[in-house]
């Protein structure tokens, strides 16, 4: 029988709550469960309302203001940028399955360090780090070869937009206005009707003008 989903309960107070071990927990217990793998999930006590997404930005945040941050402010600019703009679901998609690859990438360096030097082996533990500091080049050179491959992905779907909005536009006809079209409108003869100083005004009826 697969194990039961574990479900935190956030109350009013901040407090979160564990219904498994029917104990309070802090924010240091939820990323220990989320480095032990642990699927959990986080509602609002009051409403059910899923908070488990706001629970690990806050994570991510106190990670970040503890002094050996991830992101760059560069990397946070771009990524705000992307919010509201038509590519923010690509970029998402993107970003997870990059990370997930990565996450692969460790996990199976680890089941084979595992495999020959031992479960408790501090070369199997260390293997991860020694293998980032000897392939920083290589990582490198492969996540630029990603960013290449998305940017000219993203030349190429602009290129597409723009040849679809031409398409789109090359049937409408639109008037020509030119020095020598023969669809300018004619100007209308300004003051037509305003007598001129030469001639005098009409007069009105039942008026004497030699008064």
């Amino acid at each position: 029988m697969p194990e039961q989903q574990r479900l935190i309960k956030k109350y009013p107070n901040r407090r979160l709550y564990d219904t498994r071990t029917s104990s309070y927990i802090t924010l240091a217990d939820v990323k220990e469960l989320v480095l032990n793998n642990e699927i959990f999930q986080v509602l609002d006590a009051k409403t059910g309302e899923d908070l488990t997404r706001s629970i690990l930005l806050q994570i991510i945040l106190e990670e970040e203001a503890g002094g050996a941050p991830m992101f760059t402010s560069d990397l946070l600019s771009h990524m705000i940028r992307f919010y509201g703009n038509a590519m923010q679901g690509m970029m998402g998609k993107y970003l997870e399955s990059n990370i997930k690859a990565f996450t692969e990438m460790q996990a199976k360096l680890q089941d084979q360090a595992r495999s020959i030097y031992g479960e408790n082996s501090p070369v199997g533990q260390d293997l991860w780090a020694q293998f980032l500091n000897f392939q920083g080049p290589a990582l490198q050179s492969m996540m630029g070869a990603y960013v290449d491959q998305s940017k000219k992905m993203f030349e190429q779907m602009e290129e597409q937009l723009e040849g679809h909005t031409r398409n789109m536009f090359t049937g409408f006809k639109l008037p020509s206005y030119g020095a020598s079209g023969e669809d300018a409108p004619v100007p209308a003869k300004p003051y037509a009707d305003k007598p001129s100083a030469d001639k005098p005004a009409p007069s009105r009826p039942g008026t004497d003008q030699n008064k």
